[in-house]
C-alpha cells in the first residue's frame, strides 16, 4: 500500500463549530425546540448561542459535514499528520479561533477564508438525556469566495497536491463555481473526485448545479432517502435502490478512464455499491441497539473511513469495510 503523504486528501465545505451542552426542558421550551430535531437558526435563536456557552461542561468540536469526514479519515490514518486539507469560510472571531485550534488538534491542515462580514458558523447541540436538538447557523460558511481564496496561488497549490477530493453536496448552496473548478482539475488529471448527495433538498432545489458537477464525479455517496429523492428528480421511475445506483453510475461522465462508483448507505441495512457493471450489497457491522448513543454523523463517519482506505489505494471492499467500522465507532458516542 502506498504511504499517504501530506495534503493528499482535499476537502472543501461549510465549517461549523459544534457547541454541545447538556440543557434542561426549560431551555428547550425557551427557544421553542423539540428534544430531537435538526433545524436552521432563526432570529429568535440568536440568544441561544450566547446562553449555551455559559453552561458548564460545554464541548467544542470542529464540525460541518465535509470537515467531519476528512477529520475521521485523518484520525484513522494517524500518521503522517496533515494528509487531509480543508477549505471553508469562517469569521475573524473567538469561535473562528476555536475552530482553527480544533482542526489543528485533529491534525487536519485547515486553510480557512477569514472574513469580517459574518460570524463563524455554529451548530448548537442541546442535549437532554439521549436526545439532542441541533440548531445550525451557517453564517460565515455561506460567504466562501472562489476568487478570494481558492484562486490564490498558495491555496491552489494545495489543491494540485491532492490525489483524492471530497466535497459534500451542502457546498452546492454556497459556491458551485469552486466545486466545478476542483472537479475539472481532478477529471483532467485523472484524480479521484468524490461527492455526496448530502440531503434530499440538494437534489430538489439545487439540481442544476448538482447536475453540472455530476459528469466529473468519480465516486458518489448518499443514503437511501437521498438516493430516492435524486431518482425522483431525475425521472428514474424506480424506488429500487440497486437500480437507482446502476442508473446513477451510467449518467454522462467526462473522464472515461474511471468508471463512476456509486455507494448508498441504508442505516442498519446493507450498503449498496456498484462493482463494475453489477450492484453488490455489503452488510454493516452488527451492533446491540443498547450500544447506539447517537446516530448523528454516521454518514460523515462512513465517508471518512472510506476515504482513509481510498487514499491508500485499497480495494472497494476494504474502503466500505473501513467506512462501516468508522460509522460503528461514531454511533456509540455523542
Amino acid at each position: 500500500m502506498p504511504t499517504p503523504s501530506e495534503n493528499m486528501l482535499f476537502g472543501m465545505g461549510n465549517p461549523l463549530l459544534d457547541i454541545s451542552a447538556v440543557v434542561d426542558k426549560d431551555f428547550l421550551d425557551k427557544f421553542g425546540l423539540k428534544p430531537n430535531d435538526q433545524i436552521l437558526a432563526e432570529d429568535k435563536h440568536k440568544a441561544l448561542f450566547e446562553e449555551i456557552v455559559k453552561r458548564n461542561k460545554v464541548e467544542y468540536h470542529a464540525g460541518g459535514s465535509t470537515q467531519n469526514s476528512v477529520k475521521i479519515a485523518q484520525w484513522m490514518l494517524q500518521k503522517p499528520h496533515k494528509v487531509a486539507t480543508f477549505f471553508g469560510c469562517i469569521g475573524k472571531d473567538d469561535f473562528g479561533k476555536i475552530l482553527k485550534k480544533k482542526a489543528e488538534e485533529a491534525h487536519v491542515d485547515a486553510h480557512y477564508y477569514e472574513q469580517t462580514e459574518e460570524p463563524t458558523g455554529t451548530c448548537a447541540a442541546c442535549i437532554t438525556g439521549d436526545n439532542r436538538s441541533l440548531v445550525a447557523n451557517l453564517a460565515a460558511a455561506n460567504c466562501y469566495k472562489k476568487e478570494k481564496h481558492l484562486d490564490l496561488d498558495s491555496n491552489w497549490e494545495l489543491v494540485e497536491k491532492a490525489k483524492v477530493y471530497y466535497i459534500a453536496g451542502f457546498f452546492l448552496t454556497v459556491s458551485p463555481e469552486s466545486i466545478l473548478k476542483v472537479a475539472k482539475h481532478a477529471s483532467e488529471n485523472n484524480k479521484i473526485f468524490c461527492m455526496n448527495l448530502s440531503a434530499p433538498f440538494i437534489s430538489q432545489f439545487f439540481k442544476e448545479p448538482l447536475m453540472k458537477v455530476m459528469p466529473y464525479v468519480d465516486i458518489l455517496f448518499g443514503n437511501e432517502t437521498e438516493a430516492a429523492t435524486f431518482a425522483k428528480e431525475l425521472g428514474f421511475e424506480t424506488d429500487d435502490i440497486a437500480v437507482i445506483a446502476h442508473k446513477t453510475q451510467n449518467l454522462p461522465k467526462e473522464n472515461a478512464k474511471r468508471q463512476r462508483l456509486v455507494v448508498f448507505t441504508q442505516g442498519k441495512d446493507d450498503t449498496v455499491a456498484t462493482v463494475g457493471d453489477k450492484v453488490t450489497m455489503f452488510p454493516v457491522l452488527d451492533i446491540d441497539q443498547n450500544d447506539i448513543v447517537d446516530t448523528n454523523g454516521a454518514g460523515d463517519a462512513f465517508v471518512g473511513g472510506f476515504l482513509f482506505a481510498l487514499v491508500q489505494e485499497q480495494s472497494l471492499e476494504e474502503c466500505i469495510r473501513a467506512g462501516h467500522y468508522a460509522a460503528n465507532v461514531i454511533i456509540r458516542r455523542i
